[in-house]
């Protein structure tokens, strides 16, 4: 008789697999870092596009004198609002970049800056830091010289008709007080002009008009001043005359240098007030 014999079957117990590494960050809890933000500041959409058309005409893309595309095209070119491009607009012309004419034939004209630029915005800074009168002073006898050397090496023949012309003016010991200040700050904006630097010419027109509002040249100004003061402006002329930079910037040294301290010895103000 044969017995049925059963199959054997091997019974293995498997030990559990590892985990992988990513189970196990999977497994573990998620860290968060509290982040504190802080509000951004988005500039405005006129701000850009005043930013945009402020470069392309420092760059020359947009002539003086021409006109920027009309403001209905800008808005199509740009696709922002009408409001916005005025407002950009009015942004550059705050700026002196360009002049707004109204009627059928205006628009935004472009306009480079010079020399009254520069000057509005020494002026602004003079006065809104009230600048002590000794620093003025300080300022204009470092730039002066320089402006009457620069003249002497650049003068032109129109430039000699100013200078002679404002040494006329001055000469007249009759003239109201106001007349010859004037006469006076035109000479000395005429030397600057010759030396055909408009950064210095513009300098020298804020200072000067600083200088002459906060002082009261009625104190110390008389006739024998008005004397010395033509002389010394006749003098330097004369060096610009012979393109003599050396005697013309060591004479307006010596000018300038007389001015403030006379000027010192009857003002006791430290600090200046600019008439508005």
């Amino acid at each position: 008789m044969v017995k049925s014999v059963r199959p054997i079957t091997a019974t293995a117990k498997v030990a559990p697999m590892a985990s992988s590494s990513s189970d196990e960050v999977a497994a573990e809890p998620t860290v968060r870092h509290a982040i504190q933000l802080t509000p951004m500041q988005v500039p405005k959409a006129s701000d850009v596009l005043a930013d945009d058309l402020r470069e392309r005409i420092l760059r020359g893309e947009f002539p003086e004198g021409t006109a920027l595309p009309p403001e209905r095209e800008l808005v199509i070119q740009t696709q922002m609002s009408r409001t916005t491009v005025r407002e950009a607009l009015r942004i550059l012309e705050v700026q002196g970049l360009v002049t707004i004419r109204t009627g059928r034939s205006g628009g935004a004209f472009v306009q480079v800056p010079g020399g009254e630029s520069v000057a509005s915005s020494v002026d602004l800074v003079i006065r809104g830091r009230q600048i002590r009168m000794f620093a003025l002073f300080e300022t204009r006898e470092a730039l002066e010289p320089s402006c009457a050397e620069l003249a002497a090496r650049h003068r032109t023949a129109a430039d000699l008709e100013v200078l002679d012309k404002a040494n006329e003016a001055m000469a007249s010991e009759d003239d109201p007080l106001a007349n010859f200040l004037q006469a006076n700050i035109d000479w000395h904006m005429a030397v600057a002009t010759a030396g055909h630097n408009e950064l210095l010419s513009g300098f020298m027109l804020a200072i000067s008009r600083a200088i002459y509002a906060a002082t009261d040249n009625s104190a110390f100004i008389d006739v024998e001043v008005r004397r010395a003061t033509v002389a010394a402006h006749r003098a330097i002329t004369g060096a610009i005359r012979e393109q003599d930079p050396e005697a013309a910037a060591r004479r307006m040294k010596r000018h300038v240098h007389a001015y403030a301290e006379e000027v010192s010895s009857v003002e006791e103000r430290t600090e200046i007030t600019v008439p508005v």
